[in-house]
């Protein structure tokens, strides 16, 4: 077998060569700026560093590969050319740097807590020692100590061209602190809506959020994101809050490490060698009045990539949608989860004037796009959905357009956990819809046709298999619509019993379960419209039995009968599906924001999430899980 060195000199030449075809104006000296490197300033720093000081380095000293035990005269500096760590004496962690479209900027703190409430200034770094240090992987031990004497570690990494920080909890170390002070921290949802928290709207000081493997902390300004990706799951991150009105900030991110004991801390912005110019992520508010209308936004997007838009609706919860592209011939694409543009249903996003049909939200005019030129769009939606309130937009997946040296946040989930572990941590098996037979309208239509000729003799083959499609696409729908009114019911047995053994919890408890008794009410709604499953087998039956062969005078109008009952119960079919899958994923989305106000209420709130997320899975087309 290759040894440790051949192998990692075959990754470092690997990630050059890469690195050169993305990025092909740069010369050799820039190229190997890209090496992972491990300084010594010489001098210790009693503020951080300035970003023209990371640039020219002034009289720090690289250390040779292997070097092994250097004692740091001054700070020690982990540097790619894209991030940046500095661990300097006394900082309460190592303070992380990226190099956006100008020289390098401060992006957050990364500081390790034991666990608990500790205050955020509590850490202060005693001691650095080399862990590795080669050209394609630097990473230092450090130690630091806290108000009580008891002495915790991390050990920082940086690789070779990355965009993110890799740390591995050391001794008495529970949890990292990302403190990046801003308004918006952002839960990634892949089968929901997103959670957005707004700090000026979050009145606690410390709030528990949904144990998920990421979140997003939106810096000011648009110039970058920071993400957090953890490779354990089931322990809750904390965010702590302060400020008053609209000066109100989150202060830093507080994510467990759990068993594996790894977290990766990325910073998502334009690169100065990509040439990219604009924000990376992007707000505005819209209210009431600018329904229906369209709305240029002051932001183009940096570079081609599945942009996700995160609507502030009327009742506070969050709508998430992913951006149309414009083609240069006018037309639209809307961009899938698996690199390929997205269609279900009728793809009549396509058309110019951006119509689209959906369940529940009927005819409407797709509400966010990007034109052919870059530049965004809005026009909010006019009916059944109103938005008002902060809406924002970041970089989610990438597209086949996306240049190869820029990250989302999707490529990031796999560059730090792997192919496999993202595909199980997104559920890309769950994100894939099921169809069986045909809409109950094509079906229709298809017997119109037939019986119109008089051809169902000769098509007899064609109008029997016509029959067995439309009866197994309502039946499919029906089993989704059955699995949605027994995940209510026992949702709301579970959240009986959890009132009854936890009597303070009453109000977030009853509203969770106001939100899953909509399941039956909607069922109710339209329980004469969806009739029962053995109307349905017996209409389709009737229609074997009587017409098939059928070709009396009145034969076109039987078969238009039959064409309106089944479509009768489809559309009714079609629309409740759609309906309790709006309920779940409202319920989902107010059982984190639950335990953002009220960490009395997180293990219930956990399970709610837990339980949402598998009756999501494998949706039905109709059901419209991607608008």
């Amino acid at each position: 077998m290759p040894s440790k060195t051949a192998h990692r000199m075959f990754l470092v030449l690997t990630l050059l060569i890469v690195w050169q075809i993305a990025s092909p104006q740069m010369g050799a000296e820039q190229a190997a700026d890209t090496s992972a490197t491990l300084f010594d300033t010489g001098t210790p720093s009693s503020a951080p560093l300035s970003g023209e000081a990371l640039s020219a380095r002034p009289g720090w000293t690289r250390l040779p590969e292997e070097k092994a035990g250097h004692q740091f005269a001054g700070d020690a500096v982990l540097s790619n050319g894209r991030l940046a760590a500095v661990l300097r004496r006394g900082s309460p962690g190592a303070e992380l740097y990226s190099q956006g479209t100008g020289s390098f900027s401060l992006r957050a703190v990364l500081a390790p807590n034991a666990g608990g409430p500790q205050h955020p200034g509590g850490a202060r770094l005693t001691a650095v020692s080399v862990a590795e240090n080669t050209p394609g992987t630097v990473a230092v031990d450090a130690t630091f100590q806290i108000a009580d004497g008891e002495t915790l570690g991390v050990r920082y990494q940086l690789d070779l061209g990355q965009v993110f920080l890799k740390t591995e909890a050391r001794q008495g170390t529970k949890a990292l602190r990302v403190a990046a002070p801003c308004r918006f921290v952002v839960l990634p949802d892949f089968f929901a809506d997103d959670i957005v928290v707004d700090a000026t709207e979050t009145p606690v000081a410390r709030a528990e959020l949904p144990s998920e493997n990421f979140f997003l902390q939106m810096l000011p300004g648009g110039e970058a994101v920071v993400m957090s990706v953890s490779g354990s799951r089931g322990q809750d991150a904390v965010i702590g809050l302060s400020g008053k009105d609209a000066q109100r900030v989150v202060d830093y991110g507080e994510i467990p490490y759990g068993k594996e004991g790894k977290i990766w801390v990325a910073v998502i912005d334009g690169h100065r060698r990509e040439a990219l110019v604009g924000r990376v992520w992007h707000q505005r508010d819209v209210g009431p009045g600018d329904a229906g209308k369209v709305l240029p936004l002051d932001w183009k997007v940096p570079y081609p990539a599945q942009w996700r838009v995160d609507w502030r609706r009327d009742d506070k919860l969050t709508d998430s949608w992913e951006m149309l592209t414009q083609n240069p011939n006018g037309e639209y694409i809307k961009h899938g989860w698996f690199g390929q543009p997205e269609s279900f249903g009728t793809p009549d996003w396509m058309k110019p004037a951006r119509e689209r049909w959906t369940t529940v939200l009927g005819r409407f005019q797709y509400p966010c796009w990007v034109d052919n030129e870059g530049q965004g769009y809005f026009q909010p939606l006019a009916r059944v959905v109103r938005f008002q309130g902060p809406v924002l937009i970041y970089p989610i997946n990438r597209i086949k357009a996306t240049p190869l040296g820029v990250f989302t946040v999707v490529d990031l989930v796999r560059a730090t956990l792997g192919v496999g572990p993202c595909e199980y941590i997104l559920d890309v098996e769950g994100q894939q819809k099921e169809s069986r037979g045909i809409a109950t309208c094509a079906a229709r239509d298809k017997l119109t046709a037939i019986y119109k000729q008089g051809l169902q003799k000769q098509k007899r083959a064609e109008v029997e298999k016509a029959l067995v499609d439309v009866l197994a696409f309502v039946q499919h729908i029906r089993g989704r619509i059955d699995d949605y009114v027994t995940f209510g019911r026992a949702t709301r047995e579970y959240l009986a019993e959890q009132k009854k053994a936890h009597p303070e919890l009453a109000e977030p408890l009853t509203e969770m379960d106001t939100l899953a008794r909509q399941i039956d009410q909607c069922v109710a709604r339209r329980k004469e419209g969806i009739g029962t499953p053995a109307e349905a087998v017996e209409l389709v039956e009737g229609f074997r039995t009587g017409l098939v062969d059928y070709e009396g005078d009145d034969a076109l109008q039987k078969c238009q009968e039959f064409g309106k009952a089944i479509t009768t119960i489809g559309g009714n079919q079609d629309e409740l599906v759609g309906e309790c899958r709006m309920a779940v994923k409202v319920l989902r989305q107010r059982a984190g924001l639950a335990m953002a106000l009220n960490l009395e209420a997180a293990e219930i709130a956990k399970e709610i999430r837990r339980r949402t997320q598998e009756i999501l899975r494998n949706p039905a087309s109709y059901e419209a899980p991607r608008h």
